[in-house]
């Protein structure tokens, strides 16, 4: 989704989008999340990667940076390419006369949306971009695992997590979160949102890891083909053998 033009008036904001011609989407990332599971490390990382570009095409956006600040995956759909984009701007705030914003009153988020929102939003204090820096770290290790960040908590329970600078666990294997990967998740959701690294950063860092498991992935393809080429080249040795064997006529004793 590209942005064309913002108009402020009236303390509303009008946005004018680029429309898709003959695109379809296939629903949300929550629905996808919901059939499929936990996904292999680098289908996530090809799809933290879609996320990444269009948070940093909002947060890059002149004069107007843009906080999405509700990032979570019921807003973020899949095109007919399996190719993602966010979307839900109903939350967005802009940034260009500060730096920081803040909520004329708690926020309240419905159902799980909750457990996706940056403590420094929860507590009410001023925040900038890195909130959705944070909400894009639980939904990459979502991916991973399989689970609702927190899903061993009630959605009333998220504050007290949040006090406690809990985070969810990583229960997948270590190789799952291999060149990098969880460090850079665990940089993403820190506590303090100036650790947090943009969304450039992350996307550099992203494309690094995906290509390393990208290029381990094809070592351990070449020797499984090397192996079947030389038990087909075994198998045809044999069968041709046997077939030689069976051909000669057999000795008579007279």
């Amino acid at each position: 989704m590209k942005f064309i033009h913002i108009k402020l008036q009236l303390y509303a904001m009008l946005w004018v989008v680029e429309n898709y011609q003959n695109v379809y989407f296939q629903g949300d990332l929550r629905t996808h999340l919901n059939k499929r599971g936990a996904l292999l490390p680098s289908y996530a990382v090809k799809l933290a990667l879609d996320i990444a570009r269009g948070m940093n095409y909002l947060h890059e956006h002149r004069p107007q940076a843009i906080i999405h600040r509700d990032l979570e995956p019921s807003n973020i759909l899949r095109d007919d390419t399996g190719h993602l984009k966010v979307a839900d701007f109903d939350l967005c705030k802009m940034l260009k006369w500060r730096r920081k914003v803040r909520e004329e009153k708690a926020v309240t988020s419905p159902g799980n949306a909750c457990r996706y929102v940056a403590p420094e939003v929860l507590r009410n204090e001023e925040y900038d971009t890195k909130v959705d820096v944070f909400s894009f770290a639980l939904i990459l290790q979502e991916m991973i695992e399989g689970c609702l960040p927190y899903h061993y908590r009630k959605n009333d329970e998220i504050d007290k997590a949040h006090n406690s600078k809990e985070r969810p666990p990583f229960r997948a294997p270590p190789k799952h979160y291999a060149h990098g990967l969880r460090e850079l998740i665990e940089q993403c959701w820190s506590e303090n949102p100036a650790e947090r690294p943009d969304f450039r950063v992350i996307i550099n860092r992203l494309s690094a890891i995906h290509s390393e498991i990208a290029q381990r992935n094809r070592w351990k393809v070449r020797p499984l083909r090397c192996f079947l080429s030389f038990e087909g080249m075994w198998k045809k040795d044999r069968n041709e053998g046997s077939t030689t064997r069976s051909s000669r006529p057999s000795r008579s004793n007279f």
